[in-house]
């Protein structure tokens, strides 16, 4: 009887410890994921739970192998020669241990290099982590049980690194891994030819936000802590104004919106929300103070997001005005934390309400429950980085970063659970499911829901003479399709429709979108060399009506 050669059955042996290892990592991070889903509360039927652990072991289990393989390639070739060179002793402790250090050392390099804080959502915590790396050691105890048969066998001795990367190879061809990603459709501008784009600035240091003074100049907020002041033809009055509270700066992290107060013309105040703190203990904060001609004076906090957080992910930082006086700043999640969004013991993944002061107003939905924070005006959001009020329909509507799909635009009410992470549209960035539902008993559906996600950022409801096809309208920047979406809500605000792509011509990320004065259209682009842009009719009659 003609045996295999020794190196196909190291081979064929590799290839079953791999997949043993992906399997089961998929099937421990679908479990983790939902247990987290269940500590809040949420009920997951056996069904459920296997229709999630099969979805999980389709999308994501592909990107997983192709993590995994890399760590559990070196670190078996390296168990497998240190084994020899004792020997043949400790086979199986060398691989066990080994595949757990080498996937502990793929997710650190990958958590350092990609731009979430933690890829993996199964791996947030300590018991979530080891689980992943048990498995990974089981998938190395099954490979030196496997070539120790072999080697009883008494078939020839010998190791071939090539049968790993030929096992490699195969392992990822059948699942399915390199495929094609789906191009999108960058759909016409029904309007192109009906404007047209100037630039009124540019080397601007990834702009965030825009405000207009009474007097035509403008505040242009800059990601890495800078106020700028300009005038209203966009020439740089001041490039840095002073007394801007210490910003922190890193990833997504910064000096976000500018508002000025709603009597800014007698008190000359104005708002700014950012992040402050560091890398391992941060906040969204906000911050008022009164503007003089090269600076700012009187600057004091009178919000902090609480608790601190890791990361420099997930920020909000929206501000929007009400009609009572009162001021909402948006919240993010801080990526890691997405659960807390649902826990109004933290101001994390909400909507705050704030008096001019910083105080909590009387009516806020919470404020008279001990278990809840009281600035809390609604909750259950993932990043809200847009925000506007609609003073003709009485209506406050924010838009929210979904993960891989899954954007939101809702029609804010008070005291309303928006559903992240319990329902969504979206997968994470893995392909692993976030929650087995799109929908879920005492959440609040989306007027209009983005899949696969446009990114989006600012947003203004246009309400100018310049552009009277687009009054009513919203105008959403889109960060990752590079340009602006317009979007009409219907009168009763239950569902939303996506008209069309503007200014896509542009090829740049969209961070802001405002109405000027004159009924022009604003547009800061993010990038290290940033612009300041304004979209104008082409039409002489047009601008002077």
């Amino acid at each position: 009887m003609t045996h295999q050669p020794r190196w196909a059955l190291t081979g064929i042996y590799f290839i079953i410890a791999l997949l043993v290892g992906v399997v089961l990592g998929s099937v421990v991070q679908t479990q983790f994921n939902l247990a987290a889903l269940q500590a809040l509360g949420v009920e997951i039927s056996p069904g459920q739970r296997i229709a999630t652990t099969l979805h999980d072991l389709t999308s994501f289990a592909p990107l997983y192998a192709v993590l995994f393989a890399v760590g559990f390639v070196v670190s078996q070739a390296v168990a497998v020669l240190l084994s020899g060179w004792l020997g043949g002793r400790c086979l199986a402790l060398l691989c066990t241990g080994g595949a757990a250090v080498g996937l502990w050392a793929t997710l650190w390099l990958v958590n350092t290099l990609a731009p979430p804080p933690t890829l993996i959502a199964a791996t947030r915590g300590v018991v979530g982590f080891v689980a992943m790396l048990a498995t990974a050691g089981v998938a190395g105890w099954l490979f030196a049980w496997l070539r120790k048969r072999m080697a009883n066998a008494k078939r020839p001795r010998g190791f071939s690194g090539m049968a790993i990367v030929w096992g490699v190879g195969s392992l990822a061809a059948a699942l399915g891994v390199g495929q094609q990603a789906e191009a999108q459709e960058v759909e016409e501008s029904q309007a192109e030819g009906a404007y047209q784009i100037e630039t009124l600035a540019e080397g601007l240091a990834h702009p965030w936000s825009l405000a207009f003074l009474p007097d035509g100049r403008m505040l242009v907020t800059e990601r890495l802590g800078r106020l700028r002041l300009l005038s209203a033809e966009g020439d740089t009055l001041e490039a840095s104004l002073g007394g801007v509270p210490e910003v922190f700066a890193s990833g997504q992290a910064g000096l976000f919106d500018v508002r000025l107060s709603p009597r800014f013309e007698d008190d000359r105040q104005l708002y700014l929300s950012y992040a402050c703190g560091n890398e391992l203990a941060n906040h969204t904060c906000l911050a008022k103070g009164t503007l003089e001609d090269n600076g700012l004076e009187d600057v004091s906090e009178i919000f902090r997001a609480q608790p601190a957080k890791q990361g420099a992910a997930h920020f909000g930082g929206r501000l929007a005005w009400l009609p009572d006086g009162t001021l909402v700043l948006t919240l993010g999640d801080g990526f890691d934390y997405r659960e807390q969004a649902q826990q109004l013991e933290s101001h994390i993944g909400s909507l705050v309400r704030l008096n001019p002061d910083g105080s909590v107003p009387d009516d806020n939905p919470f404020v008279n429950r001990d278990d809840a924070r009281p600035a809390i005006y609604s909750y259950g959001h993932r990043n809200v980085q847009g925000l506007v009020f609609d003073a003709d329909n009485n209506r406050l509507i924010a838009h929210e970063h979904g993960p891989r799909g899954g954007d939101e635009l809702n029609v804010i009410e008070a005291g309303a659970n928006y559903g992240w992470p319990i329902a969504t549209g979206g997968l994470d960035y893995t392909g692993s499911r976030v929650t087995p539902f799109e929908d879920y008993p005492g959440t609040e559906p989306p007027a209009l829901e983005w899949t696969p996600s446009i990114a989006p950022s600012g947003m203004a409801l246009y309400s100018g003479d310049l552009f009277p096809e687009w009054q009513g309208d919203l105008l959403v920047g889109a960060l990752v399709n590079k340009e602006v979406r317009r979007v009409r809500l219907s009168e009763d605000a239950s569902i939303a429709e996506d008209v069309e792509g503007l200014f896509g011509e542009l090829g740049e990320r969209i961070r802001d979108v405002r109405q000027g004065p004159e009924g022009a259209i604003y547009l800061l682009t993010d990038s290290p060399e940033g612009r300041l842009l304004r979209v104008m009719p082409t039409h002489s009659s047009a601008i002077s009506n």
